[in-house]
């Protein structure tokens, strides 16, 4: 673990008071032991005591879906669901700052998708050759009219984004909906986009690695994961590849509801990138199955949309919750594996 993380871990963990070396030894204890007894085949239920998310400060109320990437020069930029997609950036990964849109001049391609509206949602950022891709939703709260859309960058810097065009898009003529984009690029270096909310789950198409958008010779629409109970309530995919294991972290249940949204991270992994996803039993993600990562716990309401951010050795999980007033926050945790390779926060 590099000097910067044991920096954050120890010293800015939300978890404990400021100053309270006890107390932060209590909980990296506890961290530990809820690692062991998953790792000799507890079950997760048994050892379930969730730690605060890590101490953030600045600009991060009203954070929703976020997305993390480092550029080169350390620099950590967040996306995240707003009027033409918010951008946040920090230097140490506590201190936030909003610094604009991506689209400050809107969006009028994604207009028949939102109502005329400015809002987007969901978006994946990620860095390659040189370019920042950004996948976004545009759509409106319940409904299969929605599309993605593609945009890169440079810098990824407010203003700097060009349009490259419509992935894919759903109506009342697919079982899909086609929000909650998020790219893979797997260990043969092809190139996957998975998305989903409700109706029939999770799916995965592939993209053209020249371009980003969808490949014109292969249509095919892959079945990730599906809830056939609690409405269908399953929905923002991320895949995170680790040793021979594509995990991919799922939210269940119902976000957007303040301190009433019930949302959690589930977890399935497979060792192929369009499955079959499996969870901690055994149990197919197509089946209604996830080993459960986080949920609700005290003043933390709802944490979901999840995406995992791989830096100096380590990986850590960015999500949202509600709490307080009912507002939306970023919500940072360490994510460690048991020696089952399952993943927990603490």
């Amino acid at each position: 673990m590099d000097r910067h993380l044991r920096r954050w871990t120890w010293r800015h963990h939300g978890v404990v008071h400021q100053g309270d070396r006890r107390a932060r030894s209590v909980t990296v204890l506890a961290a530990m032991l809820m690692a062991a007894a998953i790792g000799v085949g507890a079950t997760p239920a048994a050892a379930q005591q969730y730690p605060a998310p890590g101490r953030v400060t600045g600009d991060v109320a009203g954070v929703h879906d976020p997305e993390a990437v480092r550029a080169p020069d350390g620099t950590y930029i967040v996306a995240s669901t707003g009027n033409g997609i918010d951008i946040r950036t920090s230097n140490d990964r506590v201190d936030f700052r909003r610094i604009g849109s991506a689209f400050p001049g809107g969006t009028p391609w994604a207009n028949p998708y939102t109502n005329n509206g400015r809002h987007l949602w969901a978006p994946d950022l990620s860095h390659h050759n040189g370019q920042y891709h950004l996948y976004y939703s545009a759509s409106t709260f319940g409904s299969q009219n929605s599309a993605i859309f593609l945009a890169t960058s440079p810098t990824a810097m407010p203003g700097t984004w060009t349009h490259r065009g419509m992935v894919i898009d759903s109506s009342r003529a697919v079982d899909y909906n086609a929000i909650d984009p998020n790219l893979l690029i797997d260990d043969e270096g092809r190139w996957w986009l998975s998305f989903g909310s409700f109706w029939t789950g999770i799916k995965m198409i592939a993209l053209d690695p020249a371009t980003g958008l969808r490949a014109f010779g292969d249509q095919t629409v892959h079945s990730l994961a599906r809830r056939t109970t609690a409405g269908g309530a399953v929905e923002a995919p991320f895949i995170h590849r680790r040793g021979e294991y594509y995990y991919m972290f799922i939210s269940f249940d119902l976000c957007c509801r303040g301190t009433n949204s019930t949302y959690r991270t589930m977890v399935g992994r497979s060792t192929a990138p369009t499955g079959p996803y499996v969870d901690r039993d055994g149990v197919p993600l197509m089946n209604g199955g996830g080993t459960q990562v986080l949920a609700g716990h005290g003043n933390v309401r709802g944490p979901g949309h999840p995406s995992v951010l791989s830096d100096g050795g380590d990986d850590l999980l960015l999500y949202h919750y509600y709490a307080g007033g009912g507002a939306s926050y970023l919500g940072i945790n360490l994510l460690g594996w048991d020696a089952q390779g399952w993943p927990y926060v603490y």
